[in-house]
């Protein structure tokens, strides 16, 4: 087991935590890390827009315009691609873009995430993250008592409207509860900041 040390809000050191190897001890599996967030990009997609064919616009199709003598080019209907309120060639239509990946898979990509951010160094352990007044101050205090390089994820256990409003307008400080974190969330930020409490939950889940 890996032995950390736990701060508080002010990056002074209030005590140790072990962490469990089946969680943050996985061996590094880039292969499904990979196909794990490719799936979650693309259940993101809505797959919703849509446009018309030249046979679906409104309109007639009869002939504009006599087959020859005109010394235009022929046309057998102004619903075509290349008039102006014509179809479009190869229009897109709604489709389903999601991917399916079993939950054992997704779990494994997860904790195989985890411990590749803690073999570099890049998570942090909080006993807990707390913003009593809701303010965008304490939140950036935080931030700044660290000296984070790179956009930062707080994992937490259990949290009030105050700390979500406190850090909803820093640009590089993203909050998720620990129920729901995903591989994406991982690997999409620099740095990795757990509460103990969000630690008890992703290690929990393995029992």
């Amino acid at each position: 087991m890996a032995e950390v040390k736990v701060y508080n809000m002010s990056a002074k050191q209030v005590g140790t935590k072990k962490l469990s190897d089946e969680v943050f001890g996985v061996e590094y599996n880039e292969p499904l890390i990979h196909q794990v967030v490719v799936a979650y990009n693309a259940n993101q997609r809505q797959g919703t827009k849509s446009t018309l064919t030249r046979s679906e616009v409104r309109g007639h199709a009869a002939k504009p315009y006599r087959q020859k003598g005109t010394g235009r080019a022929r046309q057998g209907s102004t619903k075509g691609p290349q008039f102006i309120g014509g179809g479009v060639a190869f229009a897109p239509k709604p489709r389903d873009f999601s991917k399916k990946v079993n939950k054992q898979a997704k779990r494994l990509a997860l904790c195989s995430a985890l411990s590749a951010k803690l073999a570099d160094n890049n998570v942090t352990v909080l006993d807990k993250f707390v913003t009593p007044t809701a303010k965008t101050k304490e939140a950036q205090n935080f931030v700044d008592a660290f000296k984070f390089n790179g956009s930062v994820l707080v994992v937490y256990g259990d949290a009030t409207e105050n700390e979500l409003r406190a850090a909803a307008n820093i640009k590089d400080l993203n909050l998720v509860s620990a129920e729901l974190l995903n591989v994406y969330d991982v690997v999409a930020n620099k740095n990795l900041v757990l509460t103990e409490s969000a630690i008890k939950y992703l290690e929990g889940e393995e029992e």
